[in-house]
């Protein structure tokens, strides 16, 4: 007997809806205390980023959205590690 698995773009259809919320209630919340900050938002967005890929990621199937998602954590990583660098730096200077 052979069974046949349907793979279902379900996963990524539902990591985007959170990914999407997530986002919707930083905003909000930023708004709401009145602190809209770029940096602090980024850094909470690849915060939700890293939790839904993984959440989502798979063991044995690497699908292609999920190969492009880890080309944007690299890169959002790298951008945070700038981020800090320059934080530390107004520190040091201050």
């Amino acid at each position: 007997m052979v069974m046949k698995v349907q793979m279902s773009g379900g996963g990524k259809d539902r990591a985007a809806i959170a990914l999407a919320l997530w986002l919707f209630f930083v905003i909000f919340f930023m708004v709401l205390s009145q602190q809209l900050n770029l940096e602090i938002f980024f850094v909470l967005w690849l915060i939700g980023l890293l939790v839904v890929t993984e959440l989502t990621e798979t063991v044995y199937v690497t699908p292609t959205h999920l190969r492009y998602r880890r080309g944007i954590i690299a890169a959002g990583v790298i951008i945070f590690g700038i981020i800090v660098a320059r934080k530390v730096l107004e520190i040091l200077a201050s």
